[in-house]
Formats: structure tokens, sequence, C-alpha cells
């Protein structure tokens, strides 16, 4: 099993910089294409905040998951309330999830992930064995591919599972 902390498997960190923070700053053409697309300041603050965290992750964290400083950060961004909370788990996010896809140019397809995945791990493992550097060649397949980015232990159990075979199982020459 490899450690997420050795891979360039992208994550929040506990502590958010300043830099992060940035990074995540909604353009003014995100927030008009979210407030065009909101009906209430919550699911404005729930559509950016997907747009930001996906567009510096590449993929949609749980809500839990989400720093407070970050949500703190958007909601400023937005001169929102301070009370103004996201709306999370409802039909609404998965909406909020396509529109986010559609506007990134995204998409999301499992089979098609796990198979660029599976490829690219497969590929490297002739000349690599270290799980954590295969998972970092199948992040940046995945990325390329303009593929929504599976769960970290995903790609965890495909690097041991293909990268632990013997090199002349991997060869078919």
């Amino acid at each position: 099993m490899a450690s997420i902390e050795r891979t360039a498997y992208p994550r929040f960190r506990r502590v958010v910089s300043a830099r992060e923070l940035a990074d995540l700053t909604p353009t003014e053409e995100d927030v008009a294409w979210a407030r065009q697309r909101s009906r209430s300041d919550e699911h404005l603050l729930a559509l950016v905040l997907s747009l930001s965290c996906f567009a510096r992750l590449g993929y949609f964290p749980r809500s839990e998951d989400v720093p407070a400083a970050v949500v703190d950060h958007v909601r400023r961004c937005l001169e929102l309330e301070a009370g103004t909370a996201p709306v999370c788990g409802t039909p609404t996010a998965k909406l909020h999830r396509s529109m986010v896809r559609e506007r990134l140019g995204v998409t999301c397809d499992p089979p098609r992930v796990r198979a660029v995945a599976e490829d690219a791990i497969a590929g490297a493992a002739l000349v690599k064995n270290h799980p954590p550097d295969l998972i970092n060649v199948a992040l940046e397949m995945l990325v390329k591919s303009s593929l929504e980015l599976p769960g970290f232990a995903t790609l965890d159990e495909l690097a041991a599972r293909i990268g632990v075979q013997p090199r002349y199982a991997r060869n078919p020459q």
C-alpha cells in the first residue's frame, strides 16, 4: 500500500496556505457563470466551491474534507454573509458536478479512467517498481486525458496489483 503523502495525488493539507487559498480564488468569469446558475447564496457558494475545488484537485472532495478555511475564503470572495453555508448532499450537488465537469471539459467515465490508469501503470511498471511512482504516472495520464480522478484507493489497488507482476508477465513479446 502506497502512502498518499508520497504521491502527487492532489488533496487538501491540514493547514491551508495563503498560496493554496490564492489558487482557489474564483475568477470574475467563474463567479458570473455560477451566479447565472444559482438560485440562492447557499447554492452559489456550493457551486463555486465545487468549481474551485475540482479545478485544484481534479475530483470532487467530500464536503467534510474541504477545510473550513477554504469555505471561508470562497465565501469572502463571493461577498456572502458569514453564516452562509454551502448546500451539500442534495440532488443539486449532482447537478453542480455535471455543470462543473462541462465547464472544465472533464469527463466522468469510471471504466475509461480505470483503463487509462491500468495502461499507464502497466507501461510504467516495465521500468519502475515503486508504487508511488506508478500512481504518479497514472495521475499524469488521467489529467492529460481530461478525466476525473478516481479515489486514491483505486489507484493504490491498481499499482499494487499491476506493479507486482513479474516482468515477463507484463511484456507479452
